[in-house]
């Protein structure tokens, strides 16, 4: 399966809109673009796969694996960039400005609900590009 992010950058963050096999799912938003810097930057343009992970903080959500120097680059809820995210994207049901939503955890789950049946099936893999305008 595969998912595509296509973002529009901001001084204070980045939105995305994010489609899964060519159809629209739900918007996404992240940090501003800070040159990869691990915590404070968006996660660079590029072909990821994505993996189940679970932890005590966010339970069940989606690993970012293959991010150029870069770990643990997770897709959870979140609907403020700034305030909520270290590099991470999170999926948002409206969005309400650069790098800001609402709604997150209803998209978020729709989200897993699907990824995750797949991945059950498939590899699943996250192309992150540019939006042209």
């Amino acid at each position: 399966m595969e998912l595509e992010i296509f973002r529009t950058y901001h001084e204070d963050g980045t939105s995305g809109k994010l489609y899964i096999n060519g159809c629209f799912q739900c918007y996404t938003i992240e940090l501003p673009w800070m040159d990869n810097h691990p915590q404070v930057s968006c996660v660079p343009e590029g072909r990821y796969a994505l993996k189940k992970r679970c932890s005590e903080k966010f339970k069940e959500h989606l690993l970012v694996s293959g991010v150029p120097g870069r770990d643990l680059i997770l897709m959870h809820p979140a609907n403020d960039a700034l305030k909520e995210l270290r590099g991470c994207i999170a999926p948002v049901s409206i969005l309400n400005g650069p790098g800001k939503g609402s709604l997150s955890r209803i998209a978020f789950n729709e989200l897993i609900r699907v990824v995750y049946a797949a991945l059950k099936k498939e590899p699943v893999y996250l192309t992150i590009s540019i939006l042209k305008q």
